[in-house]
């Protein structure tokens, strides 16, 4: 399995570094095969070659089977007629990644964690209100005149269709409910086509239960009953605010794992931001990142064609993390008195090498 890793902004070479050290001793325990091929990617690029997305390294992605993305400081990104190319969104609409998945489990030994949530939210990546990634041309925000602002959402059948499939797909193999989410009642023709596409594919789906919730309501009720929820599947930018929700209440945001995929590649991201006010201090908190690194092995192992050893090290990865988080050895945001290196040492060192089973 060919990775290759775009370490970002700020935070970003300190968690990626994290995310390696426990994916490099899962290689040797589990026998993985992995190859990593590092390109510099954000403003560090930016200084040397005056673009944060360097020639060359959209191409590698194209070669590679996944990618492990740092996160990006775009807010001190230059615009993009000067370089300031937008890391994330442009591999996504390039991969064709149209499902950013992002799972919320309460975590053990964690006093903020809401018992009971256990959830996926299948978020669309594609289009929606994001203006850099919803027009063919251009840009979806725009200013007619000097005293208004537009913005277009873009909703698709085909798009609405595929991420509805994902959600589904990814509910048969968990307890077998999906909640649909928007504001139909408000956004009667965006939000009604895709709810309309949503429940369409549930009629393919017979053994899995349908709610629909509107993103209003659902915000409260996640925190109120999060154990009503499994998949959760979301247009983009609700799903990019419920997403955070959801993980604050796993923990805390440092937990929040993402991963994008489309029918052949995937790219593992923290789910949260670049945070440039903790760079270079060592104490970020790597697990989203580290959790990613699972989900984006669980993803190379269930593919057609997979190799079990992939998920069974993505389960050790995952158990790991917990038994360190309920051990008490955490970073300091979660409480604790580990570094960066530290914590990820701890749970590389915890990881355990299940038997295959016998299929």
């Amino acid at each position: 399995m060919k990775i290759v890793v775009l370490p970002g902004d700020d935070i970003g070479p300190e968690i990626t570094d994290a995310a390696l050290l426990v994916l490099t001793e899962a290689d040797k325990r589990f026998d993985l095969g992995l190859k990593f091929e590092q390109h510099e990617v954000g403003m560090a690029a930016h200084r040397k070659s005056g673009t944060t997305l360097p020639n060359g390294v959209l191409e590698a992605t194209f070669d590679a089977d996944a990618v492990l993305l740092g996160p990006g400081g775009m807010t001190a990104y230059p615009p993009a007629s000067e370089g300031g190319i937008n890391i994330p969104g442009t591999i996504r609409k390039s991969l064709d990644l149209y499902a950013n998945l992002r799972p919320a489990r309460s975590r053990p030994g964690l006093e903020r964690a809401r018992p009971g949530l256990d959830c996926l939210i299948a978020r669309e990546n594609t289009e929606g209100f994001y203006a850099d990634r919803n027009m063919f041309s251009g840009n979806g925000e725009f200013m007619p005149t000097p005293d208004l602002a537009l913005a277009v959402r873009k909703i698709t059948r085909q798009a609405s269709r595929r991420i509805s499939e994902k959600a589904f797909e990814l509910a048969m193999g968990r307890r077998k409910h999906v909640t649909i989410v928007g504001k139909r009642h408000v956004l009667q023709v965006s939000d009604g086509l895709f709810v309309e596409e949503a429940k369409a594919v549930a009629r393919k789906y017979p053994d899995v239960a349908i709610r629909e919730v509107d993103i209003d309501a659902m915000v409260a009720e996640i925190y109120t009953n999060p154990d009503r929820f499994d998949v959760i599947v979301i247009t983009n930018m609700f799903g990019d605010i419920l997403s955070n929700l959801a993980v604050a209440l796993s923990g805390g945001l440092g937990l929040a794992a993402s991963l994008n995929v489309g029918d052949r590649r995937a790219a593992a991201n923290a789910g949260h931001g670049s945070a440039p006010d903790i760079a270079g201090k060592g104490i970020a908190n790597p697990s989203g990142f580290i959790l990613s690194a699972a989900m984006l092995l669980n993803w190379w192992g269930t593919r057609d064609g997979g190799d079990e050893k992939f998920t069974l090290a993505a389960k050790s990865i995952e158990r790991s993390l917990d038994a360190v988080l309920m051990s008490g050895q955490r970073t300091g945001d979660l409480g604790g008195l580990l570094d960066t290196k530290a914590y990820a040492k701890a749970i590389a060192d915890n990881l355990k090498e299940p038997e295959l089973s016998a299929i």
